[in-house]
């Protein structure tokens, strides 16, 4: 893997949002690319398997940033991102950063135990590098 694609899967945000976007811009960021992690695992994971992988990954990120603790209560049948935009908006940007890229990198190191590290990286791919769901990395200005 080039230093490149090295960067992207260590810091999946970079491409996604600028780099004085706000809490609210990296929260959107966040929930969509955990929009199309799901999108990209499901249909080989199925839906429980990629809930019971993003609640791990919770429960290991609530470790590290207390405030992630009320994601922890999914209910283990599907992802919910209901309360994501929200506390990662109400973070101060370099929080909301740093905490969006330790989640992914947890869910990135646990999907390689179970599968490997470059059949993980190959199904994680599509999902690190679309930007066309993320939203604007500035408002529009009028």
């Amino acid at each position: 893997m080039d230093s490149r694609e090295s960067s992207r899967f260590s810091a999946p945000l970079a491409h996604r949002v600028a780099e004085d976007a706000d809490s609210r811009q990296i929260a959107a960021a966040i929930n969509a690319l955990w929009t199309d992690i799901e999108a990209a695992l499901q249909p080989i994971v199925g839906r429980r398997g990629v809930a019971a992988l993003f609640n791990r990954t919770l429960h290991l990120a609530a470790a590290r940033h207390a405030w992630l603790a009320p994601l922890k209560s999914g209910s283990g049948d599907a992802v919910d991102l209901g309360q994501l935009p929200a506390l990662f908006a109400a973070q101060g940007p370099s929080q909301a950063r740093e905490a969006g890229n330790a989640l992914f990198e947890i869910f990135r190191e646990l999907l390689a135990t179970l599968i490997g590290t470059p059949l993980s990286e190959r199904l994680l791919q599509p999902a690190w590098s679309n930007s066309s769901s993320a939203a604007p990395a500035q408002d529009p200005t009028p």
